[in-house]
């Protein structure tokens, strides 16, 4: 089995707890019932913990789209055609996309990262051209990637984030591919132990018959890769594709540098089960947007330990359930802010028990 080394720059510390107290004795003095805002307080703590202040802020918010051909898509997994991979690209850049109409609407600073795409791509602001070839290769009949492709894509997500959202609070990840719920499916099989016909879905609009050989390649790839699969890199680079590659160095980049992720859907979730696996502190940085409808989310969030904030039935990718949770952070944050104490608005808090 090839041994795989980190980079420094992609280790994450755990946050600090030194102001747990404080944070709890903030929000109960609030004018509420102690918890009765929920989840909004779990949110607005976690993001006070991870920043390390009284006063956590919610934004500047930053969203990098991934993009990357799969060499998988040539077995016949999806029912459209590789080259839709390239065509959304650029209606991404021309602005038509779903994720791009969430991030103007929310004022989301938006970029399209090819780390792969077969095809020509035109020069465009939005644009940050990486690629570390033009697609991966079929994981079934050999490795997705090399061990410098990897690296390449490590790299490069971590330095998107340097580069682009260096003073972003608040991050997301989204990603486009044609084949890369079959990659997702085959990274989270590998790392979760869960049976392939679990996790493989619909897609794009796989028939039930489709998803039944999704299923197949992928227990091809599991049987050819063996051990290899059981290092967390090792599987990157066997079954995964490039723009998940770079989304695991994107969020271990984005936790190091102490950001809040909001994690988005199977994808998205693959690419942070591989984050999670190399750096398990990621979790104390992280937030999972939405329980995506692709067959399979519910099964990995379950065995993650994890809980979503919202499901809507979305299943499109890119980043739209991502951003779609994104008042929820804006509004915890502000609740905690703003919102007036028993003292500061001479409202009388609860009775002190009876000794």
């Amino acid at each position: 089995m090839t041994s795989y080394q980190l980079p420094p720059a992609l280790t994450v510390s755990p946050v600090s707890h030194d102001l747990d107290s404080a944070i709890q004795a903030h929000l109960d003095q609030q004018t509420k019932p102690p918890g009765s805002l929920g989840q909004l307080e779990v949110i607005a703590a976690q993001m006070a913990r991870l920043q390390n202040t009284m006063h956590p802020v919610a934004g500047p918010c930053w969203h990098g789209v991934f993009a990357a051909s799969h060499g998988i898509s040539s077995e016949g997994i999806s029912p459209f055609p590789a080259s839709v991979t390239a065509q959304m690209v650029l209606n991404f850049l021309h602005g038509g996309a779903a994720i791009n109409v969430l991030c103007r609407e929310q004022g989301v600073t938006l970029h399209t990262i090819d780390a792969g795409v077969e095809g020509d791509l035109p020069d465009h602001p939005e644009l940050l051209r990486h690629p570390a070839a033009s697609g991966t290769r079929p994981f079934n009949r050999e490795a997705a990637m090399t061990r410098e492709q990897l690296e390449h894509c490590l790299h490069t997500g971590a330095a998107v984030i340097d580069q682009k959202a260096a003073d972003a609070r608040v991050i997301s990840l989204g990603e486009m591919g044609i084949g890369n719920t079959t990659t997702s499916a085959a990274v989270l099989s590998a790392l979760l132990k869960l049976a392939p016909a679990d996790l493989t879905g619909a897609g794009t609009g796989a028939s039930a018959e489709m998803q039944q050989h999704k299923a197949r390649v992928i227990e091809q790839a599991l049987a050819l890769h063996g051990s290899e699969l059981d290092d967390p890199l090792g599987c990157l680079r066997c079954v995964g594709g490039f723009e998940i590659a770079m989304m695991t160095g994107a969020y271990l980049r984005a936790a190091a540098r102490g950001k809040l992720i909001l994690v988005d859907g199977f994808i998205a979730t693959a690419a942070w089960a591989v984050a999670e696996a190399l750096q398990p502190a990621i979790r104390d940085y992280s937030l999972f947007a939405h329980c995506s409808n692709e067959r399979g989310h519910a099964s990995a969030l379950e065995v993650l330990g994890v809980e979503p904030l919202l499901n809507l039935g979305m299943r499109l990718g890119e980043g739209t359930g991502a951003v779609t949770a994104l008042p929820l952070v804006r509004m915890a944050a502000a609740l905690f802010n703003d919102m007036a104490t028993f003292d500061s608005a001479g409202v009388s808090g609860p009775a002190e028990p009876e000794s």
